[in-house]
């Protein structure tokens, strides 16, 4: 299985980091703003995914997206735009 972990830039310019094992259902659930999406997603218009990277365990995924939410903003954006 893989596991994915993602940025999503609001429409406010925030950017939003997580991670999941199925990225196109975790895209439409954020954009479906139910109790599944991220509660902080759902207080934005809109939001575009920018970044996301595969890994091959959970473990991985968990331990990345750590590493990224402790990033400044100024880091994930040379991040995003090395991509």
């Amino acid at each position: 299985m893989k596991y994915f972990v993602y940025i999503l830039r609001t429409s406010s310019n925030t950017l939003y980091t997580g991670q999941t094992n199925d990225l196109e259902k975790r895209i439409k659930e954020h954009k479906a703003k139910n109790n599944k999406s991220s509660k902080y997603i759902r207080s934005f218009p809109s939001f575009e995914l920018v970044y996301f990277e595969k890994h091959s365990t959970r473990s991985e995924a968990m331990k990345r997206e750590w590493e990224l939410k402790q990033l400044s903003k100024s880091k994930k954006e040379e991040l995003i735009s090395k991509n």
